[in-house]
């Protein structure tokens, strides 16, 4: 990593460079109690001299470590993507910011120990899961037939998810952290401090809910079920609890697997068994990463630096639920558009609520392909600035598509194509040599404007017929491109010549000429500049196309 890329990093101003300072100052007082210490380890890092610091203080040198959560119960969703993505971009600028020599870590973990409380829908052999109810998820049965569990099924659709974008992390299992005494000293400090987690936890709780809270939820020697009931004894010495279950008491140690505990008291007893750093959450955990903050310092952890990104909206306005089914899945992401353009949108403004719908994919392609075209032309003050710097993880070899996800939309809806093969007779007449070998993101393109044009597009297409002045402005048109050169294809000249047009009969303001030829002759209101669709469509076949809206023979 290049000295001058950590010296600019200092005072990069895109929102990962904000939190991974403020992660550097986290880990600095946390891991150096003198504050002189604290200080001079500040300067060196600031100077571009992170290895200098690792070297004075040794306290620094274990690894940084991230963390994100996956609750199991589900298969992966965009939620997942977001937060595993923007964690990765934070992880990139911190590394940016201490020359790469100081090592991290991105955990992500699945809380597969867990009870089924419901039967997702959608699911096979959903009677399967309705037997194992209340059961680990790992020990649920696989309603799939191809693991060993529920569990151990949707933590290899998560790595496998992962991996299909490929993210840099590990994975951990809870069962596996449980069951294999890492998170044992913990525990057992949290039940020797059982009292003081009631004093966070209780004042938290409705009046019926709080007469029966215990933060440890054992696992029932008789049913495998993962119990919620009172704790009525305890025994700090041998690191056991007592509980009820129908009628019959119950010793069992809190380590080694035989409990887990209450999902706010588990999120921080992870934060302090891990050592965990840096953890965000959506805006509408605020109050459960408080709780857990508090807990997690109950047990001598420190809480982990983090921000709340705000939640996605649905095309009414409404907050986006996995259960509701009203917002976009990742499947339908990756029908429409780049796995790219989905990291663009969720670098974009994380605490500012944005809408997740369809209608968001071709923009967000267009605008991540924008930012690629400018990014080799910036100077690497500016790069590290770009979304295309954190999205590609400084990668930045993918060369945008010369034509645009709009435009390609517009050449779908005009050429009525059905099929790839259609739509590269018109690329390659505009892009000489051009191949889906050798644009092989243009083809990507390709593929998600036919995908989207056929759901979206053309479901919703609405030809009118032009009124008198508009079909004097077409019949103009018209004749001007016949008396061009039958292959022109120079976008600027025919945009300008359309502008023409427009100005001559008097289209106030403009646009509203543009929009008359859009619905004419495309069935939209909107749509990409005309003289790149005219100079990739051909004027031979706007000439026919602009005949058909004149005549009224496109309304159906």
């Amino acid at each position: 990593m290049s000295s001058e890329l950590t010296v600019l990093a200092q005072t990069g101003r895109a929102w990962p460079f904000e939190q991974a300072r403020n992660l550097i100052a986290r880990v600095l007082k946390t891991r150096l109690k003198d504050q002189a210490e604290q200080k001079r380890a500040q300067e060196l890092i600031t100077a571009g001299k992170t290895d200098e610091a690792l070297a004075a203080f040794e306290a620094l040198n274990r690894p940084v470590i991230f963390e994100t959560g996956y609750g199991p119960s589900g298969l992966p969703h965009i939620g997942t993507f977001g937060e595993v993505a923007r964690t990765t971009m934070v992880r990139q600028a911190f590394t940016a910011l201490t020359g790469g020599h100081w090592a991290t870590r991105l955990i992500s973990f699945s809380d597969d120990m867990d009870g089924l409380r419901k039967v997702p829908e959608g699911i096979p052999n959903a009677d399967i899961l309705r037997e194992d109810l209340y059961k680990p998820l790992t020990v649920v049965r696989d309603p799939f037939g191809t693991h060993d569990s529920f569990g151990a099924h949707n933590n290899a659709r998560l790595r496998a998810f992962l991996d299909s974008f490929g993210f840099d992390y590990e994975f951990k299992s809870a069962t596996d952290a449980y069951k294999s005494g890492e998170f044992d000293a913990t525990l057992l400090r949290a039940l020797e401090r059982f009292d003081d987690i009631q004093k966070v936890m209780l004042p938290t709780l409705g009046p019926d809910r709080r007469a029966t809270y215990s933060p440890f939820l054992p696992i029932s020697p008789k049913t495998g079920h993962v119990l919620q009931v009172p704790t009525l004894e305890r025994n700090v010495e041998k690191g056991t609890i007592v509980f009820e279950e129908n009628g019959e008491k119950f010793e069992v140690p809190v380590t080694g697997g035989h409990v887990k505990m209450q999902w706010k008291p588990d999120w921080a007893m992870r934060w302090a068994a891990l050592g965990v750093d840096y953890e965000m959450a959506g805006k509408d955990l605020i109050d459960s990463v408080k709780v857990s903050s508090q807990v997690c310092k109950v047990l001598g952890g420190t809480p982990p630096e983090g921000f709340n990104y705000e939640l996605f909206l649905d095309e009414a306005g409404q907050k986006i639920s996995k259960s509701k089914g009203n917002g976009l899945t990742m499947e339908d992401w990756l029908r429409y558009g780049a796995p790219e353009s989905l990291a663009y949108y969720m670098f974009q403004s994380p605490k500012s609520a944005k809408k997740l719908y369809f209608d968001v994919i071709p923009r967000a392609t267009d605008e991540f392909f924008q930012q690629m075209d400018a990014f080799p032309k910036q100077e690497l003050a500016k790069q590290i600035e770009n979304p295309v710097w954190f999205v590609l993880r400084g990668e930045t070899g993918i060369q945008s598509p010369p034509v645009t996800f709009g435009l390609m939309l517009n050449l779908v809806s005009a050429a009525n194509a059905s099929d790839k093969e259609t739509l590269w007779g018109f690329l390659r007449a505009y892009i000489p040599g051009a191949t889906p070998e050798s644009e092989p993101v243009l083809d990507r393109l390709a593929g998600y404007a036919l995908n989207y044009f056929e759901d979206f597009v053309k479901p919703s297409k609405t030809f009118r017929l032009p009124d008198d002045r508009e079909k004097a402005a077409l019949i103009d048109l018209r004749d001007r491109f016949a008396a061009l050169d039958p292959e022109t294809r120079d976008a600027e000249a025919i945009q300008n010549l359309v502008f023409e047009v427009g100005k001559v009969h008097e289209f106030e303001p403009l646009r509203a000429w543009f929009q008359a030829l859009y619905e004419v002759l495309l069935g939209q209101s909107q749509g990409p500049r005309f003289g790149s669709f005219v100079a990739i469509f051909g004027l031979g076949r706007t000439i026919a196309l602009l005949d058909q809206g004149i005549k009224g023979e496109l309304v159906s």
